[in-house]
């Protein structure tokens, strides 16, 4: 079955595939490559279907504005056969003098994150994907709190709740490595998300110092307790919380080959720097680093550090082996 990707999303991605390419992307460059159509051919979609939802696409774009030239031959302009389909960014960007400080990032993001299909005029639509296109897309962090975030982390709300109410919280948190959750006490003081991964920052009740947890790994229930804190304690917590990840960010990088043209080249690109064998992309959490680098399976390649191949070729492995039949193994 095909995998489920969302049309917004297999919109904002078309975008940035086009505009990060200066020669054009052909149309099969764009079903194999753009996520949204590559899951869709890979699950068996028939070719002119594909086709026919790039077309779809392509006229949706330019009707909310977005400037989608086609390069075809120069020899016949009117041979679309092998035409190549960019976005050229000075017809696109935002005018060069207007800038944004972090706190307008993240209110832009937040004013995204909140707004749906149905109930956004096109206008409003043609703006949020302007905003992603400049690469804020998961991961500029959105501080404080918003009336409906979407967020698949069930601990989310319970946290919100608390932080809001200056309320201490109880639960039980796995790291990798260990065999048994761990309970941990904090006063919540906020919600940040770091490379799109939901963190929030806290207080340690019992070591008295501050603390990050990611929210994907705490298990079970979040606990609100009747034990309150100062309101003044968030004051400043959301920057005090990035920094603190972007200092751990600063101190681990990986060099990572990387197809060029391909979603992971994409996606990596925005948050890397060049490199003599590659590219260097500063991480948090070698495991959630892990996770996304198998995600694009042969699109990349970890060069170092070892620990970090080591872990994607074992996921990689673990897929392989999910999908092969035990009887067939024989």
């Amino acid at each position: 079955m095909a995998a489920r990707i969302p049309a917004e999303e297999r919109l904002t991605n078309l975008v940035v595939a086009l505009m990060a390419t200066e020669i054009g992307l052909t149309k099969q460059q764009i079903l194999d490559n753009v996520s949204g159509y590559r899951q869709r051919a890979e699950a068996g979609t028939r070719s002119d279907a594909l086709e026919k939802m790039f077309e779809r696409d392509k006229e949706e774009l330019r009707s909310l504005g977005v400037p989608i030239e086609t390069i075809g031959d120069a020899a016949d302009p009117n041979d679309l056969r092998e035409a190549r389909y960019r976005i050229p960014q000075a017809e696109y960007d935002l005018p060069s003098d207007i800038e944004f400080s972090p706190a307008e990032l993240a209110v832009l993001q937040l004013a995204g994150s909140v707004w749906s299909a149905e109930s956004v005029s096109g206008d409003a639509q043609s703006g949020v994907r302007k905003i992603r296109a400049l690469g804020i897309d998961g991961d500029e962090p959105i501080i404080g709190f918003a009336p409906r975030i979407t967020a698949r982390d069930a601990a989310f709300s319970p946290l919100q709740d608390a932080i809001e109410r200056c309320k201490v919280v109880a639960f039980e948190y796995l790291k990798p490595g260990e065999e048994a959750p761990r309970r941990r006490r904090i006063r919540p003081l906020a919600l940040v998300d770091y490379e799109a991964r939901w963190h929030v920052f806290g207080v340690d009740v019992d070591a008295e110092e501050d603390r990050t947890f990611l929210l994907s790994r705490i298990v079970g229930d979040v606990r609100v307790s009747s034990q309150t804190f100062d309101p003044a304690l968030r004051d400043g917590a959301g920057d005090r919380a990035l920094a603190g990840l972007e200092r751990v960010a600063s101190e681990n990088s990986a060099l990572l080959e990387v197809t060029p043209g391909t979603e992971a080249a994409l996606r990596l690109g925005r948050r890397a720097s060049s490199a003599a064998q590659g590219i260097n992309v500063p991480f948090v959490d070698m495991h959630i680093l892990a996770d996304e680098l198998a995600s694009y399976g042969p699109e990349v390649r970890v060069v170092e550090p070892a620990l970090l191949r080591e872990a994607v070729i074992a996921r990689l492995r673990a897929v392989v082996g999910a999908h092969t039949d035990p009887e067939e193994a024989r």
